[in-house]
């Protein structure tokens, strides 16, 4: 019988993650613990890249990249009672650390394996040097379903600040798309009561990107307030949000000029705008109005409200469009 808690751990790792942790190893337990793998007549102090060893569980330090800082205390109680049954299925990972080791990969089972009173583990030993733990630890948390999208903006925003690296070069090393970076990041402009009710799952990640528009954290804050307690979906506050803009803005002079444009052309040229505006305002975090003077000419107006914000949108355009044809 394999272990209920350690199933849905495997099933996460993908073939990436398994290729940046090393091979999955489970095996029947002797004597509550997995046999420890042969190392070729080399000692523990000596272990090569990969290689299984015993690890004392009190000479393992925690992650200093790990974006998660809260373990559910019965969630580890229980896989500590599993593992007490069953054994571990699957080594933690760890790098050496001077005289210590440092975890890389596992904390939940390191965590349960104290609980349970073992006094070593078995761990996969890996060399890797800061940059290349930060990424195994990002490539992991983003496989697990029970990590708050905060927590992942988090382990992001520590690495391209750590590293000094930009959201294209963080996507390119994961293998996987900027705006999944860029997404996550932004939700961290929000203001910190916002962020609470992500966090406790009253908003999703989907409505905090819809409110960043709003640029105003009253406004945001407010607003997130109004999705709690009537259970708006994503796509309501999307209209919510463009109708607030579109007021403040510009409550006669822009409307009323898009309005005449619709009874000019039978009330329907508005109609494919709309949907573009609030995608690009959710991709730039920003207002975007978009007005077609004449059929495939027209403008597009970005907001900004400070020089800070000009700032970022600038370099987020470079970004995306690539400075020789922005200078185009």
């Amino acid at each position: 019988m394999k272990d209920p808690q350690e199933k849905p751990a495997e099933r996460r790792l993908g073939r990436g993650l398994e290729a940046l942790l090393g091979e999955v190893v489970s095996g029947p337990p002797a004597g509550g613990l997995p046999v420890q793998k042969p190392m070729a007549g080399r000692g523990a102090s000596a272990a090569i890249d990969g290689a299984l060893i015993q690890v004392n569980v009190y000479q393992i330090d925690t992650n200093p990249y790990q974006p998660r800082t809260e373990f559910d205390s019965e969630e580890i109680t229980s896989l500590a009672e599993s593992l007490s049954d069953h054994g571990l299925l699957q080594p933690i990972v760890v790098r050496k650390e001077g005289d210590r080791y440092q975890l890389i990969s596992g904390e939940r089972r390191w965590r349960a394996a104290i609980e349970a009173g073992w006094t070593e583990v078995p761990a996969t030993l890996r060399e890797a040097d800061d940059q290349q733990v930060a990424e195994m630890t990002i490539v992991e948390n983003l496989q697990r379903k029970d990590l708050g999208p905060l927590e992942k903006a988090v382990s992001f925003r520590q690495y391209l600040e750590r590293f000094g690296a930009s959201q294209d070069e963080l996507a390119r090393r994961l293998s996987i798309d900027r705006s999944t970076v860029a997404n996550l990041i932004r939700l961290l402009e929000l203001p910190l009561a916002v962020q609470e009710l992500i966090r406790d799952g009253s908003l999703s990640a989907g409505h905090g990107r819809t409110l960043l528009p709003l640029g105003q954290e009253q406004d945001q804050l407010k607003l997130a307030r109004q999705i709690r307690s009537e259970q708006l979906s994503v796509r309501a506050t999307e209209r919510l949000v463009a109708e607030r803009i579109r007021t403040e803005d510009d409550p006669h002079g822009l409307e009323q000029s898009k309005a005449n444009d619709a009874n000019d052309q039978g009330g329907s040229s508005r109609e494919h705008l709309v949907p573009l505006e609030q995608k690009l305002r959710t991709a730039l975090g920003t207002p975007v109005d978009i007005r077609e003077v004449a059929k495939g000419r027209g403008t597009i107006a970005i907001h900004f409200t400070s020089r800070e914000e000009f700032d970022r949108l600038y370099n987020e355009l470079l970004d995306r469009k690539g400075p020789e044809r922005l200078a185009s």
